[in-house]
């Protein structure tokens, strides 16, 4: 009897610290003696006793966390049904390491203001789904977990983040000191900056009526910034994505919700010009135009990450600024995760689809903020345009964590961090597809990634060189420098999926890589030579 009671307060006791854990992760550390060279990513997963406990756990990626110690700690995350009492086990019996533990979960002793107090905060389901929205059919988890996002980024404030619509309702409280300003201008008629506009102090530029005054006359470009931007945890209205950036105006759409590209593509060059570091544009035209194609890669070349909508009309035409490869495009999910089809306003409408979708977003029924009344928060909208300002809120979050992401860095981030397969199976299907791209959104994984980077990998060859780089996918990519026999060349994303590999003899010092169908984007090309006790990592840029 004494030892059933045992066992259950054993097994009592793991069920209680395993909900404190950060789930399919453990933390390891070598043993002094149980490696001859420096402990490294490299050699920890060249191990071959190691490698058959990798296999069976399906292990996604390690990290090292630095120490001055030559026995680094090895974060390894991992996704497998076994328990996590059983995998522990396997590493501890090698006998390799001085601990192997779980990675548990912590929390900050204070009060967490991740979930806002603002007034009307529980309608907002695209942000937390409890499955009870009236609306419409509801499914608990169906949103993007934006509370767990704001564990870790709520917003630089020195960040301006510009919002080309119909303006702006530029008293309203949710944007109170947030507004950007131009410093450098003087209100004295001249262009005192000499940036091509007049006295154009604060908010932005009204490129219908062109004055400083980007007013909203419709109400499209309120919602979608407050979507965005709406100031969270201030008791009142509704939450933004991101709570602390600076909020640039740009009117390129008058009170019927309709512009030019002309329009358009001022309000680029102006939001770039004028230190903007990403654009959301719920705007849609269906014309290839070479003056907005300019714009978009003049946004793209100065670091500048644009988001935009791929309309309403349930079909796969292309509609831009969406259809251009520099920026990211944004469908819509309903509550229940299905693809938006129809929009609660129209039976014909729907998310529209095609292959240049890269994820979709919670769009329908979305509450927000009015154009025409600071205290009036009744009213919802529905459409892409409400799903891409999520997706451009969660790009201000993800660089105000690490302002060196480039475009390519950030793309890769949010497709690899989407959830797929939540949709209609018909629709939703494993990996990429034309309805969902490569899943909705989901903020708290984007901001959970860990990208690899070339201070992860020790030992390197510096010798070896690759090209071209960027090179295409299904083509030819050109290895010199190599050490003659048998080479491992893989293939990993940046945030250390493996999406390649094989094997390559090589007589002389050069060999072709055939590169597969890959999504543009920076990845890392690792190549373990059999003759050396070293792994050599390049930078590989996918175009």
């Amino acid at each position: 009897m004494k030892i059933i009671i045992l066992l259950l307060i054993s097994i009592v006791s793991f069920g209680q610290s395993n909900q404190n854990v950060v789930e399919n992760e453990i933390l390891v550390k070598f043993k002094p003696i149980s490696l001859k060279s420096k402990t490294t990513i490299n050699n920890f997963l060249n191990n071959a006793e190691l490698s058959k406990i990798h296999s069976k756990i399906n292990v996604l990626k390690y990290q090292t966390i630095n120490t001055k110690q030559s026995n680094k700690i090895i974060l390894i995350k991992y996704d497998s049904d076994l328990d996590l009492e059983e995998i522990i086990s396997f590493y501890k019996n090698t006998g390799l390491f001085e601990y192997v533990e779980p990675n548990y979960s912590a929390k900050g002793s204070g009060v967490l203001n991740t979930i806002p107090n603002d007034s009307n905060y529980s309608q907002q389901w695209g942000l937390k789904n409890d499955g009870t929205f009236s609306n419409s059919p509801s499914v608990s988890g169906a949103d993007i977990e934006m509370e767990l996002a704001w564990d870790i980024e709520t917003g630089d404030p020195n960040m301006i983040v510009a919002i080309i619509d119909t303006g702006l309702r530029l008293t309203h409280p949710e944007f109170s000191g947030r507004l950007w300003n131009n410093a450098n201008e003087v209100a004295d008629g001249t262009d005192t900056d000499n940036n091509g506009f007049i006295d154009d102090l604060g908010a932005g530029w009204d490129f219908i009526n062109n004055d400083n005054e980007p007013t909203d006359d419709h109400g499209h470009g309120t919602n979608v910034a407050g979507i965005a931007l709406a100031s969270g945890n201030n008791t009142i209205g509704y939450a933004g994505v991101n709570w602390n950036a600076k909020v640039m105006i740009c009117k390129a759409l008058n009170e019927n919700n309709s512009g030019s590209y002309a329009a358009m593509a001022g309000a680029i060059y102006y939001a770039v010009d004028n230190g903007a570091k990403v654009i959301n544009m719920s705007i849609g035209g269906s014309g290839n135009s070479t003056t907005l194609s300019n714009a978009i890669d003049y946004c793209y070349d100065n670091g500048v990450i644009l988001v935009a909508c791929m309309m309403n009309y349930n079909n796969s035409v292309t509609y831009y600024p969406a259809g251009y490869n520099k920026t990211i495009a944004v469908g819509s999910t309903d509550p229940d995760d299905t693809r938006s089809n129809p929009f609660f306003w129209s039976s014909t409408s729907g998310s529209n689809f095609g292959s240049h979708i890269d994820l979709v977003a919670p769009g329908n029924y979305m509450y927000g903020l009015s154009d025409t009344s600071d205290t009036e928060y009744g009213s919802y909208w529905g459409g892409t345009s409400q799903a891409s300002p999520l997706v451009a809120g969660v790009v201000s979050l993800l660089l105000s964590q690490n302002p060196a992401l480039t475009f390519e860095e950030i793309r890769t981030i949010l497709r690899e961090s989407s959830e797929d397969q939540v949709g209609d199976p018909s629709e939703d299907i494993n990996g990429f597809d034309t309805y969902y791209g490569y899943g909705r959104l989901n903020a708290k994984n984007a901001l959970s990634h860990q990208a690899l980077n070339s201070d992860d990998f020790e030992n390197t060859n510096k010798n070896i060189v690759i090209y071209p780089n960027p090179v295409s996918s299904n083509s030819n990519l050109k290895i010199l420098n190599l050490a003659n026999g048998e080479n491992i060349i893989n293939i990993y994303t940046i945030i250390g999926q493996n999406v390649y590999s094989t094997k390559k003899i090589t007589e002389g010092n050069t060999t072709t890589l055939s590169i597969p169908e890959l999504n543009a984007g920076t990845y890392f090309l690792k190549i373990d030579t059999n003759s050396e006790n070293r792994s050599t990592f390049k930078n590989l840029i996918i175009n």
